[in-house]
């Protein structure tokens, strides 16, 4: 990987990573990702429109943007319910870890895509990984071993292998920009009735979480952009392995910043999961 190409995918891990802190730290996690999901719609509509434009939209392309509108409107409203009930260094690293590592298994299932043994040691990575994350030394009750967004994080993990495998797919017929500006819109679309149950709550998170919410709204689509330029300059399996840093920063954030606690634990599961996504990466 060339030095730019570093840069770029270490800078995209910081984004991620951060503006998934920010959407923790927000009066209501669902309200920030709406409000983040609603600006980037804004932000990417003219060059998505001038694509459209240009080079239409295959009908082929529809059931996959139908999908991934979907699973993205799912995704946000669970990765919302386990901020809000869980340790933001659990909550991440389970999340990404786990969605990473089930990408394969997927693949094998639905494209046939073989797995390789250091695609298999990934995966049990992750797993011993996520377990390190919620070991406690003599204590091995449910209560115990399962923390507060542990349920909410796993879905939010099955929601991010679902919607990958489906955007592997989708990309294929239809140009990635104006496919991610569809999907961001309409998952604002089916998740505004939930967001506006919840009386007050955009509203007041705009008041209250202004910068916040502006930062998210351009953190967000700026991050996946660097990613996508870091691809054009290396491997698809260096970006997405560098790219998994965020696992690692989240660690810290989550332990140091937000008092969270488990520095040691935390850092050490985090570390093991991110192991395993980057075994997984450099295996595809």
């Amino acid at each position: 990987m060339t030095g730019a190409a570093l840069a770029l995918v270490l800078g995209a891990a910081v984004i991620h990573a951060t503006w998934n802190a920010m959407a923790k730290r927000a009066r209501d996690p669902m309200a920030m990702l709406w409000w983040a999901g609603a600006l980037s719609s804004l932000l990417l509509a003219p060059p998505s429109l001038y694509v459209l434009a240009r080079d239409g939209i295959s009908p082929g392309a529809l059931p996959f943007v139908v999908a991934t509108v979907i699973l993205h409107s799912v995704y946000f409203f669970v990765l919302g319910k386990a901020y809000q009930t869980g340790d933001f260094s659990l909550v991440y690293p389970m999340a990404r870890g786990l969605g990473v590592a089930l990408v394969p298994a997927g693949a094998f299932y639905f494209f046939n895509e073989r797995l390789s043994a250091l695609g298999i040691l990934g995966i049990a990575l992750v797993l011993a990984g996520i377990f390190a994350l919620h070991w406690r030394r003599g204590a091995w009750s449910e209560d115990a071993l399962v923390k507060p967004g542990t349920g909410w994080a796993v879905t939010t993990g099955f929601c991010i292998a679902s919607y990958s495998l489906v955007d592997k797919a989708g990309v294929s017929h239809i140009n990635p920009l104006p496919y991610l500006w569809v999907m961001m819109l309409g998952c604002c679309v089916a998740l505004l009735p939930p967001v506006l149950a919840r009386r007050g709550s955009l509203a007041r998170e705009w008041r209250e979480n202004r910068v916040a919410v502006l930062l998210s709204g351009v953190l967000s689509p700026g991050g996946y952009l660097l990613v996508l330029f870091a691809l054009r300059l290396s491997k698809a399996g260096y970006v997405v392995a560098g790219r998994e840093v965020s696992i690692v920063i989240s660690a810290l954030i989550g332990s140091l910043l937000f008092k969270e606690g488990a520095l040691g634990q935390r850092l050490i599961g985090a570390a093991i999961v991110a192991s395993g996504v980057i075994c997984v990466a450099l295996a595809r």
